[in-house]
């Protein structure tokens, strides 16, 4: 399934290159722009980075369960991850700030 349209990045490629990444340094915090670089790629519209999050979640879970990790030190890469997740789903303010006259 494609993820990124504006790269045309599937979810299968994400996948991979966070298992490479985490066979480098197991217990770094991989965040989309840090997953987008080893691609040599970069976000351009940045739409996918909630779902790419979604993607490192589920597969650093999924790697770290693998090898048996203590449940201790998950949880506290999942609460930086669900944090990191959080920041980029909130609402962007496009708008012009307070206080702002056009004459």
């Amino acid at each position: 399934m494609i993820t990124c349209h504006c790269n045309i990045i599937t979810e299968r490629d994400i996948e991979q290159t966070i298992v490479d990444l985490l066979d480098e340094d197991c217990w770094q915090l991989i965040v989309p722009v840090k997953l987008y670089h080893a691609m040599e790629k970069r976000g351009k519209c940045c739409r996918c980075f909630p779902n790419v999050i979604d993607i490192i979640i589920r597969t650093t879970e999924a790697y770290h369960a693998r090898f048996d990790r203590q449940e201790v030190e998950l949880l506290s890469y999942r609460e930086k991850l669900y944090r990191m997740r959080n920041y980029y789903m909130g609402d962007f303010d496009e708008g012009q700030s307070q206080g702002y006259r056009a004459a």
